[in-house]
């Protein structure tokens, strides 16, 4: 922007310099571009669902607003799981999200979970491993993205590391809140309604010409996709609880505890009973021991299967 633009930009109200530099367009234009996305959107990503993880699902065009990035994202409301991304020779920043229920009922299927038995998963923030889990179907619908405005040099979508739509407000500075257009589409996955949401300044999404890629026969990406899922269930991180009973003393003495003063383990016969625990589902029975200078306990018995074991984590 030349210095008189940059002027005339300070005095001049926002949006009426934002229409006439083309940064700013109608509902109608804007309409049908967002058009344009559902239908891309519909014809190829629930094929990549049904072919990769065998659930129908379906997308629909929800609308298209316009107004500023931070106010379209904290338009959302709760229960979003959000992703910063970059495309090269597109838009240099656009968010895509996602309904935590869409992410939700994906994990518990390619987690075991029959469709038959699934229900409408209750929506919510994401946990740190669905999150984490959630980089796969963001790269998705990245992907369809990228097919569809065709971007030159064929360059592929680079993605920030997910986070919840209640994170997002503080990424979001006065100095790069642009004017913007929220597309949003319904999907649906087994009994799950949730949204698909693509955020762009318009500035690029104006100068967006939409193309249906080809479409392309499934192959073992399909497989390797569910495998890579279920690898990456089993390599997060979760923080373990682990939780030892002790003697029953009366509300007397308990009153009376002072520093220095010890509490017997419940089980005196030799093996301490430990129960370890992560996000307050009970995993295993262990004994209390230790190893050199380090306390440890010695797995005995699993309270769940691993298949149960996992989708409790996931919780």
């Amino acid at each position: 922007m030349s210095q008189q633009s940059a002027s005339k930009a300070q005095t001049m109200d926002r949006t009426l310099f934002a229409k006439l530099t083309g940064n700013l367009g109608d509902q109608a234009l804007l309409a049908k571009i967002g058009t344009a996305f559902s239908q891309v959107y519909a014809e190829f990503l629930p094929d990549m669902i049904k072919n990769e993880t065998g659930l129908d699902s379906g997308i629909a065009y929800g609308g298209c607003q316009s107004g500023l990035m931070k106010d379209l994202i904290a338009g959302l409301g709760g229960n979003h799981a959000l992703v910063n991304a970059s495309l090269r020779n597109w838009s240099s920043k656009f968010v895509l999200g996602c309904g935590s229920g869409f992410i939700m009922t994906l994990m518990e299927h390619m987690l075991g979970g029959r469709a038959e038995d699934m229900e409408a998963a209750i929506a919510r923030p994401l946990s740190v491993i669905e999150l984490d889990l959630s980089v796969m179907v963001f790269e998705k619908i990245a992907n369809v993205l990228r097919s569809a405005v065709n971007a030159q040099g064929g360059f592929e979508p680079y993605l920030d590391p997910p986070y919840n739509v209640e994170e997002a407000m503080a990424q979001i500075t006065d100095e790069n809140d642009d004017f913007a257009a929220a597309i949003t589409m319904t999907v649906s996955l087994g009994k799950s309604i949730s949204q698909i949401v693509i955020i762009v300044p318009q500035r690029d999404l104006l100068r967006t010409v939409v193309s249906a890629p080809r479409a392309k026969n499934p192959t073992a990406a399909s497989q390797a996709w569910s495998d890579q899922l279920n690898e990456q269930v089993r390599r997060s991180q979760v923080t373990l609880e682990a939780r030892i009973r002790l003697q029953s003393l009366t509300l007397d003495t308990i009153s009376k505890l002072a520093v220095g003063d010890t509490i017997p383990f419940m089980d005196n016969s030799g093996d301490v009973r430990v129960e370890v625990s992560a996000n307050s589902k009970d995993l295993y029975i262990c004994e209390f021991g230790r190893s050199g200078e380090n306390y440890t306990v010695r797995v005995k018995d699993n309270v769940n299967s691993d298949d149960e074991l996992l989708r409790h984590l996931m919780n």
